[in-house]
């Protein structure tokens, strides 16, 4: 039912020639919506034309249409679902953003009195509100500007004011809400200003009076297309096969303003690396993170409102629902991160034990577990807000799981069957590799470490040494034995290799004996707000660093005993320090150095031969292709 646009400025001008009182248009409203039920439509098709007049309004025409929506909001009552349909198609396809604030509030007025009057319509005004979360297309341009700015405030006050009213009038309506609000949710393929407004109304609604009954759907609803928008990104997207330029080995660390300077830096990374020029153009890749920027600005108005760890709980049941077994996620796990960042004492814990729980728990899958150390060993490593007293506390649960598995297995290797084993065992040595000196600079964190059994898990039948990634292997067994940690009798040449045939097997199809999470993040805007939490491997002393400091000393002043420093001084200070250690008494000099203001990249230079047969015996884990999919070998 309805009238032709042709016909609906001429019956629009008619009625205008007429002067009505308010009280008067509200009778003619009343008795036009009445007429029409008994099939006299020409009162009512001069309303539709009123309601269809979209063009710039003058002021008379727009007194004229507040006046209708008032007087509709009147007589709500008289309204039919099916005599009336073309009004309410008419309503129901306004967009407030063509419209000044008085009509917004008459319009408002009238979508809460529809609501409120019968069932039938409040799918329909909820909706009405919701597709009110974007302009039209026409006016996205606008939304940069200062007055464009000014009436998005102006239209979303009112949608949430108006959202609020109907919950408080219809007790099932936020019910209602959050399915329609799913189902309106931008894709992947959308504008990303378009995606960027309707999730800062989805948090909104989170924060607002609605948020005990909508919000951590609302919350999810945005990590899940946080995951859509990162599975979109293929790895092809990010691995290059361009051996000239050795990127990842800087960990992007650097990587501010030109990518190409970095090819006068440092040694040349062979085979494939990561780039953030490779996402250059990307639109999903810019629109994840613009995304991902908005999130870490909620994260941020939630702390500062004292409701980040509740928000972090949902957070928290998401990313364990969703995120932690999409094995080929690259950054939707950030928001996990930062906002263990900005809590560390409670985020940040809540984290680390949810991981470490599940990876102990013989509940759970093997991929998952696997998956959940992976996650463990990485966030350990790279946050720099978390304490090396934590850590080591994280690292004893790893070791007391990994010995009680070498008490009562007596297998031989086999990279399927003990595969969880070896995923606890390389995030033992991956942990290590970042943290050993900031623990051992700590005497007391030191002698727990020396406590801790990791020379028998490692020298188990099961041969975790020879099974897990041998670039981590490598770098352990540096630091390990610069350290006094620990030796090996049995020789491993690596033949600088990230990656081998053992560890491919028990990473599985998954490869998640390559999955590092939070490697550096490849996307410039959030990575922004990820740097000042970070460490990157430039940033780590490793416990190698003083005595290939002293050997070269050692070579400049002349010193023809350098080599016995490493090999032949050197057995003779472990054994000190191990009957120093049986002792109980300790004694180091307890260094106070601050990790994150650590800028010390190990240089090739400083590799060194390690039981006679292992030539440049580590590539740094910075090296290693993070979160490494099967479509990139």
């Amino acid at each position: 039912m309805g009238v032709e646009l042709a016909n609906e400025r001429a019956q629009f001008l008619e009625m205008e020639e007429v002067n009505f009182t308010d009280n008067e248009l509200v009778y003619h409203v009343r008795t036009a919506l009445k007429s029409a039920s008994s099939g006299d439509s020409e009162s009512y098709d001069e309303l539709i034309g009123v309601m269809h007049h979209r063009e710039r309004l003058s002021p008379d025409e727009v007194a004229m249409l507040v006046t209708c929506l008032k007087a509709l909001s009147g007589t709500v009552s008289c309204i039919d679902v099916v005599h009336h349909e073309s009004l309410l198609s008419s309503i129901f396809g306004m967009s407030m953003w063509n419209y000044g604030p008085e009509v917004m509030d008459a319009l408002v007025d009238l979508i809460i009195s529809l609501a409120a009057s019968s069932g039938k319509f409040v799918d329909s005004c909820l909706d009405m509100l919701i597709r009110n979360f974007v302009p039209p297309y026409s006016y996205l341009a606008l939304l940069k500007q200062p007055r464009g700015l000014s009436r998005k405030d102006q239209v979303l006050s009112r949608v949430h004011s108006a959202l609020e009213s109907i919950s408080h009038l219809v007790p099932l309506a936020p019910m209602r809400l959050l399915s329609l609000v799913i189902q309106r949710m931008p894709r992947q393929n959308d504008n990303e200003t378009v995606m960027m407004t309707y999730v800062e109304n989805m948090f909104k609604l989170e924060s607002g009076s609605m948020g005990q009954l909508v919000g951590s759907t609302m919350l999810i609803a945005v990590v899940d297309r946080l995951l859509d928008l990162d599975l979109e990104i293929g790895w092809e997207d990010i691995v290059q096969d361009d051996s000239s330029k050795g990127i990842f080995e800087m960990e992007l660390e650097d990587l501010e303003e030109d990518e190409e300077d970095l090819n006068d830096e440092g040694d040349e990374l062979p085979g494939k690396h990561l780039s953030r020029n490779s996402l250059r153009g990307n639109v999903i890749a810019e629109k994840l993170d613009s995304l991902l920027v908005l999130t870490f600005e909620y994260l941020e108005s939630c702390q500062g409102h004292g409701r980040l760890l509740e928000v972090f709980e949902t957070l928290l049941h998401s990313f364990r629902i969703t995120v932690l077994n999409a094995y080929k996620s690259k950054f939707a796990q950030f928001v996990m991160f930062y906002a263990c960042a900005l809590d560390p004492e409670n985020c940040g814990v809540r984290f680390a034990r949810m991981l470490v729980d599940i990876f102990v728990c013989h509940d759970h899958p093997p991929m998952t577990r696997m998956s959940a150390v992976a996650y463990l060993a990485s966030y350990l490593s790279r946050g720099k807000f978390l304490s090396a007293n934590y850590i080591t506390t994280m690292l004893k649960r790893l070791v007391d799981w990994c010995l009680d598995y070498c008490n009562v297995q007596d297998g031989d290797v086999n990279p399927f069957a003990h595969r969880v084993f070896y995923a606890g065992c390389q995030a033992i040595m991956y942990v290590l590799c970042f943290r050993m000196t900031s623990i051992m600079s700590i005497p007391r964190l030191k002698s727990q470490l020396f406590l801790m059994p990791i020379e028998t898990i490692l020298k188990h039948k099961s041969d975790p040494l020879k099974v897990c990634l041998p670039s981590v292997v490598g770098e352990f067994l540096k630091q390990a034995r610069a350290a006094r940690l620990f030796t090996v009798t049995k020789t491993f040449i690596f033949d600088d290799i990230l990656e081998s045939e053992l560890s491919r097997a028990f990473g599985g199809l998954e490869r998640l004996d390559s999955f590092f999470p939070f490697d550096p993040c490849l996307l410039k805007k959030s990575d922004s707000f990820i740097r000042p939490n970070f460490i990157f491997w430039s940033m780590v002393k490793t416990t190698y660093d003083d005595d290939e400091d002293r050997d070269e000393d050692e070579e400049g002043s002349g010193d023809e005993d350098g080599e016995e420093s490493v090999d032949g001084v050197g057995e003779d200070r472990r054994d000190r320090m191990a009957t120093s250690f049986n002792e109980q008494d300790i004694d180091i000099e307890e260094f106070d150095y601050a990790l994150n203001k650590m800028s010390i990249t190990p240089k090739q230079s400083l590799m060194y031969k390690f039981g006679g047969g292992l030539e440049e015996l580590v590539r740094m884990p910075s090296r290693i292709r993070p979160s490494t999919s099967p479509e990139s070998l």
